[in-house]
């Protein structure tokens, strides 16, 4: 199979993009800039992780997104990305409180139809992005509901009917973490935080969910997650 994979160095695109890789798929890996605030610490995740795996690399500039950012903090370097005791994880009323600061217009619908072109373009099978069921519930654009609408949308758009498709849109975090360690993925080369500070801000949404799954993990394999998660503690 040939896909695009769409990567910001995160742990969901990551593990997709590792799981795309372990079946033998031929892939073109597609990465992001349009201005958020974490884009040079992806940019240094994504070239490392696509190196490792000699997996072609595209990044596309998308300097047009800040007209349509709206109020999104991930975006408006004016705005404060919620962090911290603002950030309740365990509350779903809390979460899409928090959710509408980091939302950014159709992001996600624009990145994987511009994934469409790419495939079609090159006859590859599937656009793959990394979403999950934890954010699902707070983020509608990230459920498998989505990517069948849009795998509808492309056989229309796309001349060779180009599928979305994602490995792990039934994931939580913690089975996240749990594929990431069986696929031996170098989490040091993953970054997961919505900020571009030198370590994991540990505070912000995507930090804290992450950490959660790390937690539940750890209960459960707590020499596995030493293992290969080395500087767990150093960053949460």
């Amino acid at each position: 199979m040939k896909s695009v994979v769409l990567l910001s160095g995160g742990l969901d695109s990551t593990v997709n993009l590792y799981e795309a890789h372990s079946r033998g798929h031929e892939i073109l890996a597609l990465h992001f800039q349009y201005g958020q605030k974490a884009q040079q610490k992806e940019h240094q995740s994504v070239v490392k992780l696509t190196r490792y795996l000699g997996v072609q690399l595209v990044e596309l500039q998308l300097p047009w997104f800040s007209q349509i950012s709206g109020e999104s903090a991930l975006l408006d370097h004016e705005k404060r990305i919620p962090l911290g005791k603002s950030v309740q994880i365990a509350s779903l009323d809390d979460s899409k409180k928090s959710a509408k600061s980091v939302w950014v217009p159709n992001r996600n619908g624009i990145f994987l139809n511009i994934a469409a072109g790419f495939a079609e373009a090159r006859g590859y099978d599937f656009v793959i992005p990394g979403f999950n069921a934890e954010e699902a519930s707070t983020f509608p654009d990230n459920s498998d509901e989505f990517l069948q609408i849009l795998t509808t949308s492309f056989s229309f758009s796309t001349s060779n009917q180009v599928s979305a498709f994602c490995y792990t849109t039934a994931f939580q975090k913690s089975d996240l973490v749990r594929r990431a360690v069986d696929l031996e993925i170098p989490v040091q080369d993953m970054w997961p935080c919505y900020q571009s500070l030198e370590m994991w801000c540990g505070e912000c949404e995507s930090c804290q969910r992450f950490k959660r799954g790390l937690q539940v993990l750890e209960t459960e394999h707590r020499r596995v997650i030493s293992k290969h998660f080395l500087n767990f503690e150093e960053v949460f």
